[in-house]
């Protein structure tokens, strides 16, 4: 992908950047020239984090927060504001999955799904929101929701709910944002070679009492493009939508999946 400076001067807000898409999409925007603000779990950052802190030590900021934490995350957009300027761009990346029978979901599996996918996405969205509207910028959100989101799955219920609930609240927050110049849009992944996708496997296998990888070759025979997504497939997609090429673009959600999904 070539770097055109389509980011230039934009402060962007990226969260779940330790690893897999979100890392991705940082060093995509990093070099499309945006200031960085990432946000991760881990109280330092990984070694490619570090490594990106040396290259664009101008240009990132690495904050450790829980996105879950609504007033957590109020504070760090806060200071990001303080220290950046105004957040025009945010990536709202951070997730996490589980697995169970829909007999079996728990009350806690529940909570802790919906406090990171959903509760964690869209307290963060609003945060951000709030600041473009007191500053006047005319930004644009990039929530990422999945393939999970469009259909339910006998074994992801609260997985494939919380990702449903990413796109709903894409298309609400954008209906609400277009008389402020905001566009709010969404990516759908597909299968895609993360850290996350790994752990994915494994409950598989375990829930259906297959080999480690063998749940992988299963999807990957239902991928029209016959291939599982590499970070690097969605980083396109998210410059694209925070761009100004997408300027016209808002309340989608867009399928970055090789084709698995049509709509």
């Amino acid at each position: 992908m070539a770097n055109t400076g389509r980011l230039l001067g934009h402060h962007a807000l990226l969260t779940g950047t330790g690893g897999g898409i979100g890392l991705a999409v940082l060093a995509a925007y990093l070099a499309e020239g945006a200031i960085c603000t990432a946000i991760d779990l881990a109280d330092t950052p990984g070694e490619a984090i570090e490594a990106l802190l040396k290259a664009h030590r101008s240009q990132l900021d690495y904050v450790a927060a829980d996105v879950a934490d609504a007033a957590c995350v109020r504070a760090v957009i806060a200071k990001a504001t303080e220290k950046r300027g105004p957040i025009s761009r945010l990536f709202n990346n951070a997730a996490i999955f589980d697995l169970a029978p829909v007999t079996e979901a728990s009350v806690e599996s529940f909570d802790r799904v919906f406090g990171v996918n959903v509760k964690g996405m869209f307290f963060t969205m609003q945060a951000v929101l709030r600041q473009m509207i007191e500053h006047d910028v005319k930004g644009a959100i990039v929530n990422v929701a999945s393939q999970a989101g469009r259909r339910g799955e006998p074994l992801v219920a609260h997985y494939c709910a919380s990702k449903a609930a990413v796109i709903s609240y894409t298309q609400s927050a954008g209906l609400a944002m277009a008389p402020h110049g905001i566009r709010v849009n969404a990516i759908a992944p597909g299968i895609t070679d993360t850290p996350m996708w790994r752990t994915v496997d494994q409950l598989y296998a375990q829930s259906m009492g297959l080999p480690v990888g063998e749940p992988t070759q299963r999807f990957i025979g239902a991928v029209p493009m016959g291939r599982m997504g590499q970070p690097h497939d969605l980083a396109g997609a998210a410059v694209f939508l925070a761009s100004d090429d997408a300027a016209f673009i808002t309340c989608q959600t867009l399928n970055v999946d090789g084709g698995t999904v049509m709509s």
